[in-house]
């Protein structure tokens, strides 16, 4: 009964073939991307739906890279020699050119980790470290102190909080969601109570494309004085940012969903909070002094910088952002709207599809999870992969959000820069084409 209302709830707009991208200028960005002219499975067009997993790379991000290695390796920071030079002043202009296109003001708040997942983790444990050492400030914890997050999180914004409430005796709590799968802001004074130290939310689901209404989940947490940690990994790819007017405390981005290498990803903080916040790991590069006895550290966000940093990645990295910004991530945001709007109700419409999530164009993005009846995600992924179109199958690391909508897993088709309204249409059309293979005839319940 759950597709009949989806089905209902959806309202079937015109949409022409036409995005926000010109088909002269999608032709002239596809060619950017030396990959998308390999052909798919058995010598058909390749339609990779997979950027919510990884983005593809523009030949600029490359050629960054090859550049890096052929024309300027060094040691960043070490030495006075010309490659060193040349090697630092391209890390530290990568990180100016990535709170450029964040809209960070101050470059030095910019963080490198090695993807989102350690971003997260660094905070985390900066709780746990900080309660540890009975430091006190804003991170120190006490037994019963509350740390929130949504039932939407993937695993990389869940999972390190629980084990900091695990080892400091905090306890976490969950904001729910509406029954299509948003984050549901209108209970939030039931769940952020003044214990509560931690508030941690997605903003835009790796699932269910809902961009969340960040707002007052801001102001709740604002009003008890707790640390608002937000995962901006698929917003930022997505979605113009600009991080100084976000409200958060901290949030993080990887560069592999960003048209960036893998391997690179950065949390922004607060300087006044990155300042206070515990070192996570430790070693070269981040000390001020060191004795047999003690060490200081340096200033953020070079404490949290141990070790060789992967400079050619940040340096490819940068080199995407340029491109997005050269694109314009409002034309980007628009032409991946333009998209969604065209297949969700399309996809709704197909016999035995539901779909994880809002069936409305209101505050989504390109990022649509369905469950075919009858064909499990893993078959129904390789049966598309044998027409060429690339999708992701599985959980997507996010458990307790396919639990809640009655399922273990999902597929899940994401669009990005160089997505076509063909690619679309292969993929929709391939949907009952499956079907009729596996010997599926769903009903439309």
């Amino acid at each position: 009964m759950r597709h009949d209302r989806q089905r209902e709830g959806v309202v079937m707009v015109t949409v022409s073939k036409t995005t926000d991208f010109s088909p002269a200028e999608l032709a002239r960005m596809r060619a950017d991307f030396p990959i998308l002219t390999i052909p798919g499975r058995d010598g058909q067009p390749l339609d990779y739906l997979d950027s919510g997993a990884t983005s593809q790379k523009p030949a600029a991000v490359l050629d960054a890279i090859d550049d890096f290695y052929r024309h300027h390796n060094g040691a960043v920071h070490r030495g006075t020699h010309q490659l060193g030079d040349e090697a630092t002043s391209l890390f530290e202009d990568a990180r100016q050119d990535v709170a450029d296109f964040l809209g960070v003001s101050d470059p030095e708040e910019i963080v490198w980790t090695s993807g989102a997942t350690a971003a997260l983790n660094l905070v985390a444990y900066g709780f746990a470290a900080a309660t540890w050492e009975r430091a006190g400030g804003p991170f120190a914890l006490q037994p019963g102190d509350e740390i929130v997050f949504t039932r939407a999180e993937h695993h990389a914004n869940l999972v390190p909080w629980q084990l900091v409430a695990k080892r400091t005796g905090a306890v976490t709590k969950v904001i729910e969601l509406t029954p299509d799968g948003r984050v549901d802001v209108n209970h939030l004074e039931d769940v952020i109570t003044s214990r509560t130290r931690v508030v941690a939310f997605t903003h835009l689901s790796n699932v269910t494309g809902a961009v969340t209404d960040i707002a007052p989940i801001i102001a709740a947490a604002r009003a008890v004085g707790a640390i608002v940690v937000m995962d901006t990994c698929q917003s930022s790819a997505h979605l113009p940012l600009d991080v100084d007017q976000l409200g958060v405390d901290f949030t993080c981005f990887s560069g592999h969903k960003m048209l960036g290498p893998t391997g690179v990803g950065a949390l922004w903080g607060r300087r006044e909070l990155l300042e206070q916040l515990p070192v996570f790991l430790s070693g070269g590069s981040m000390i001020e002094n060191v004795t047999v006895e003690e060490t200081t550290f340096m200033p953020a966000p070079y404490r949290f910088e141990a070790g060789t940093q992967p400079v050619a990645q940040i340096v490819g990295w940068a080199a995407a952002c340029k491109y997005l910004q050269e694109l314009g991530m409002e034309r980007v945001a628009a032409h991946e709207q333009a998209l969604t709007a065209y297949a969700l109700p399309r996809l709704v419409d197909i016999p035995g599809v539901k779909v994880l999530g809002p069936t409305d164009m209101t505050h989504r993005a390109g990022v649509l999870s369905f469950e075919m009846k009858g064909i499990h995600p893993h078959d129904l992924g390789q049966y598309l992969d044998s027409q060429g179109v690339a999708v992701r199958v599985g959980h997507h690391c996010a458990i307790p959000l396919h639990r809640f909508f009655g399922v273990s897993a999902s597929t899940r088709a994401t669009f990005s820069p160089t997505t076509t309204i063909e690619e679309v249409d292969r993929w929709l059309q391939a949907l009952p084409q499956a079907a009729k293979f596996f010997g599926v005839t769903p009903e439309g319940d």
